[in-house]
């Protein structure tokens, strides 16, 4: 039982980032699409943002390696 609760953990703690970043990745798309102009404003919000949803990520996995390792 605690393997299958340490799997779905992982699976929400991999695919909730990725659809993060799949989202990010679509609406800067379509941000440099409407404004060519501002694709330095819009690169450095995507690279701050990226670099959130990697923190989470890892950090949660962290905590979940560290809640289940006992």
């Amino acid at each position: 039982m605690g393997a299958l609760i340490i799997l779905l953990v992982m699976f929400v703690v991999v695919v909730g980032p990725s659809t993060v970043i799949g989202f990010l990745g679509f609406a800067t798309i379509r941000a440099l699409g409407r404004n060519p102009s501002a694709a330095s404003k819009i690169f450095m919000g995507t690279v701050l943002l990226l670099v959130f949803v990697e923190v989470i990520s890892i950090t949660a996995m962290l905590i979940i390696f560290q809640l289940f390792s006992q």
